[in-house]
């Protein structure tokens, strides 16, 4: 039997047995995960008693219901497996699978994609149409989110089947430590995506970020902008733990109430080349698209349920401004981020609040902290 962290209701984890999951088709590997990470995502079910208000919501027209489409009919109603970052050991390996070796150390992507559809050869793997069309919902397919997504399971478990697995798995170069890029199946590389190209674009860039809501993604976007050459990184936020960790990381940390807010623009010292938001809040996506200069890029990360959010369209249309929302395609931004973590040595490490030992998991995944990572021991796989 498999152990998997179960999401049993708002307030209540614990580990249940499943049958060992069995290589299904050739391109398929098993995978063991001995490092996994809390998605910042995770902690709306697990901090809140979220279901049946947003039921209601989806039933009273303030909720979008595409929530529904990707969490269930009711929202988070568990149980399901939890968990849908890890790094994690290649156990088995069908018989045409022909990049991956039993023993290699890997990043499992959030979101399972074929790798060759036309979603996914456009780079929109998070959107692959092969595997959505296994998902009840058939918006998203991933591990994590429950029977929505598929029947994938989550990733805090003891062996873990995984699709595709040529087109889907990153192996890790030789000698990043696994802890360093805990991240890196979503998190990590959503901040990446929110930085990166643009800085390659604008090599000196500007950049705002606007945290708290997102915890460790506007941290991890912080960090790297900064490591990455931006000549200047604000970080915005309220808690006093991660202003502290953006600091570490280089950038300018400023302290704004969210009681009190109702702007960032007094502040911050707009515009911005580049803007992060990462507080899940309208006023965090208003504030962030005014405060961008000519041309300027604003990448939303967090979740705007609601139906009515408002956006400062004339402002856009005024700086030419262009938003970016959507869910973060992972595995085509994998081995430049990899790369660039193992050859600067970036110390997204430094974002990790809690770190946890593996058998922890049911009484310390529902934490009050920013970052939340999992670990175990890797198993020899040698003989």
């Amino acid at each position: 039997m498999t152990r998997e962290l179960t999401f049993v209701a708002h307030g209540r984890l614990e580990w249940r047995d499943l049958p060992d999951p069995q290589l299904q088709a050739a391109t398929d590997v098993l995978v063991r995960p001995f490092v996994a990470g809390r998605c910042d995502g995770d902690v709306l079910p697990l901090h809140h008693s979220v279901s049946r208000p947003m039921q209601a919501g989806v039933k009273l027209h303030l909720i979008d219901p595409v929530i529904a489409d990707i969490t269930g009919h009711v929202p988070f109603r568990g149980p399901f497996g939890i968990g849908h970052e890890c790094i994690a050991q290649v156990t088995a390996v069908g018989s045409e699978v022909n990049d991956l070796h039993v023993g290699d150390v890997v990043v499992v992507p959030w979101s399972v994609s074929c790798g060759d559809c036309r979603e996914c050869r456009r780079g929109i793997t998070a959107k692959c149409s092969t595997t959505r069309a296994l998902s009840p919902g058939k918006t998203l397919a991933a591990f994590g989110f429950g029977p929505s997504c598929g029947s994938w399971g989550g990733v805090v478990t003891d062996s873990l089947r995984v699709p595709y697995a040529d087109r889907m798995l990153v192996r890790l170069p030789a000698g990043l430590d696994p802890l360093r890029v805990a991240a890196a199946a979503d998190n990590l590389s959503d901040a990446w995506r929110s930085v990166a190209p643009q800085l390659v674009e604008i090599p000196d860039a500007s950049v705002l970020v606007i945290g708290g809501g997102s915890r460790s993604i506007g941290l991890y976007a912080a960090g790297l902008a900064v490591a990455l050459g931006a000549s200047k990184v604000d970080y915005i936020d309220d808690d006093f733990e991660r202003l502290a960790i953006a600091q570490a990381l280089g950038a300018s940390a400023r302290e704004v109430s969210r009681r009190r807010w109702t702007s960032v623009s007094t502040a911050v010292d707009a515009p911005y080349d580049v803007a992060v938001e990462a507080s899940s809040t309208e006023q965090g996506l208003r504030d962030a698209v005014r405060a961008l200069g000519p041309g300027g890029v604003c990448t939303a990360t967090g979740y705007y349920v609601g139906t009515g959010t408002r956006l400062p369209v004339m402002d856009m249309y005024a700086t030419s401004a262009t938003l970016q929302v959507g869910v973060s395609n992972v595995r085509p931004r994998l081995p430049e981020l990899l790369d660039f973590v193992a050859r600067t040595g970036f110390p997204a490490e430094r974002v990790t609040s809690t770190l946890l030992p593996w058998e922890n998991a049911p009484e310390g995944y529902d934490a009050h902290t920013t970052k939340l990572v999992l670990h175990r021991e890797p198993i020899d796989l040698t003989s």
